[in-house]
């Protein structure tokens, strides 16, 4: 192997080297300006079908204050939550779930939950104040702290 004892050449090398390199590298080239690529739309068998774009959640407790309600008052309070939604947007679903909270003294508290929820076309502050009001309703008679409320994935506590 011959060495290069001009440092110009040996500069000229190194720089073409560099250059092409950066030109074919996978990362794009350096000295154009990177191609867009366009995302292309596809078709599904729901495309063009109606659709709701909001959803609306209230957590029903099972409590009257820390005291546990029983299962049939309970559940008059879900299908109160269910007909109110129901007027409201069109129709309700219930889910029930456990809910937990850790008090001051480090306790784990549980309870059961029923988190009611309708999806709505149109949600303006009318009706979202109307969900919030009732939620108050819900937090007064049943001696809650409060209660939970959520608007398109964000958790609001109605105090």
């Amino acid at each position: 192997m011959k060495v290069i004892k001009n440092k110009t050449v040996l500069m000229i090398i190194t720089f073409i080297f560099v250059a092409t390199f950066a030109y074919l590298s996978p990362m794009g080239n350096a000295f154009t300006k990177p191609k867009l690529i366009e995302a292309q739309t596809t078709s599904n068998a729901l495309e063009g079908e109606f659709h709701l774009d909001n959803i609306v959640k209230i957590y029903i407790p099972s409590t009257n204050g820390s005291d546990p309600i029983s299962t049939d008052e309970h559940n008059k309070w879900v299908d109160n939550a269910m007909s109110h939604f129901s007027i409201m947007f069109g129709g309700a679903t219930s889910v029930d779930g456990n809910g937990a909270w850790v008090d001051d003294k480090g306790n784990l508290i549980k309870e059961k939950v029923t988190i009611v929820y309708s999806f709505a076309q149109k949600l303006n502050n009318s009706k979202i104040d109307d969900v919030a009001n009732y939620a108050k309703q819900i937090k007064e008679e049943l001696h809650q702290s409060t209660v939970s409320v959520e608007v398109n994935g964000k958790m609001y506590f109605v105090e």
